[in-house]
């Protein structure tokens, strides 16, 4: 068996609403699908500009609440800007927990939280600099 395609990410949260306000309002993802599964999860499916793969987002209270273990799993995001992005973090009240950093091929990147503790890694590459 060979895969052919990563359709997308599950991460649940405690709050769904919350949760989608931050990657809707922060990062200007774009709510694609809302409903119940079959066994009672609220789901959100989001999708991210220029990309197929989309984020779902579940939250599930019957589970118990959300705890995300530090360094555990991130996402990254490339912005056009650095500093367009940290400024409109600042505006938004959004806490950088690391960065800036520069790398030696010339990208640039910082870390926030996201609800529930998943950190979010926002890129930015310099022209002609592709990911391996």
């Amino acid at each position: 068996m060979k895969v052919t395609k990563l359709l997308h990410t599950r991460m649940r949260v405690s709050d769904l609403d919350v949760t989608i306000k931050f990657y809707t309002t922060v990062l200007g993802l774009e709510v694609v699908e809302r409903k119940t599964s079959p066994r009672g999860s609220q789901l959100a499916f989001l999708k991210v500009p220029n990309s197929e793969e989309l984020i779902e987002l579940t939250c599930f209270p019957p589970s118990g609440p959300v705890r995300v273990q530090e360094d555990l799993v991130h996402l990254a995001f490339q912005v056009e800007s650095l500093d367009q992005a940290i400024a409109s973090l600042i505006e938004k009240g959004i806490t950088i927990t690391d960065g800036p950093t520069q790398t030696s091929s010339g990208s640039r990147f910082i870390f926030i939280d996201a609800p529930d503790g998943y950190e979010i890694e926002l890129i930015e590459r310099p022209a002609g600099v592709k990911i391996v």
